[in-house]
């Protein structure tokens, strides 16, 4: 099931133009989350879009949210789907945040392109 959860939410990104989408493998790292995915948008209306087709996608295919922060600022917009948390960021703040760096020691996976 997380598979197909990274998949969709991984696929939900890619078709809003999410950019430089990154998959950490935060199994064995983390007990937050499995997965974590990691992108930005280029504008506020972006990262919503982003986050609110994340939301969508979710609940289409059955999958629980269990908490959305961040959305009405839409600077860093965090959806907890469970094993598989999305890290939506506005471009000029996932610089500085730098969550790939922070968890260097989680491997990326290669996505299929979508």
């Amino acid at each position: 099931m997380t598979s197909t959860l990274l998949q969709s939410a991984y696929k939900a990104i890619d078709d809003k133009h999410g950019e430089d989408i990154v998959v950490l493998n935060m199994e064995g790292i983390s007990l937050l989350a499995d997965y974590f995915i990691i992108a930005h948008g280029n504008s506020d209306r972006q990262v919503q879009a982003i986050a609110r087709e994340l939301q969508e996608v979710a609940v289409k295919e059955g999958y629980e949210i269990r908490r959305v922060e961040g959305f009405d600022a839409a600077r860093w917009v965090l959806v907890d789907l469970g094993d598989v948390v999305a890290h939506v960021f506005h471009k000029d703040e996932r610089a500085y945040y730098n969550l790939e760096r922070l968890w260097g020691d989680a491997p990326q996976l290669d996505m299929p392109e979508a």
